[in-house]
This record gives C-alpha cells, structure tokens and sequence, in this order.
C-alpha cells in the first residue's frame, strides 16, 4: 500500500539512529520524514518549524473564536467597573 510522504526529504531509522543532526541538517531547515520499510513512522521537524506550526495554529484557534463572537450582542462596560 502506497503511503504519501510530506516532506521532500527522507532518511531512515537506522540513518537517524546513526547520526541523528546529520538527519536533521539533511533537511535544511525543512521537515524530514523517518521511514520503516519503506513507510513514513514519524517526521523530524525542527524547532523554528515546529514553533511556526504553532503559531498559525493558535493564531486559527484565535480566529475561529473571533468568528464566533462577531455576531455576540455589544455589553457596556464602564472602565471603573473593571
């Protein structure tokens, strides 16, 4: 069975067992997929990626919120109620 790999750069576990930053420079600063027998285990991301990935995703949580509310009845608050 075919498996679609997302990354364009791949490595072995026994590659990344061997030199495991050798793995991750293999990327340049991109996604490595790990492969088993010929099948994507997991993918080796580096940090300023992964960081990244977070961030859009907070910032769609955030949105989805925002979207939510939009159409939410406007309260007056008064700042010395605060």
């Amino acid at each position: 069975m075919a498996e679609l790999v997302l990354s364009r750069v791949t490595a072995s576990v026994t590659d990344l067992k061997r030199n495991p930053m050798g793995t991750v420079e293999a990327g340049a600063g991109g996604t490595v997929a790990i492969l088993n027998r010929n099948q994507p285990v997991f993918y080796c991301v580096p940090a300023a990626e992964y960081e990244a990935m977070l961030e859009r995703l907070d910032d769609m949580e955030l949105n989805a919120i925002a979207d939510a509310r939009a159409n939410s009845p406007e309260v007056a608050v008064a700042l010395d109620g605060l």
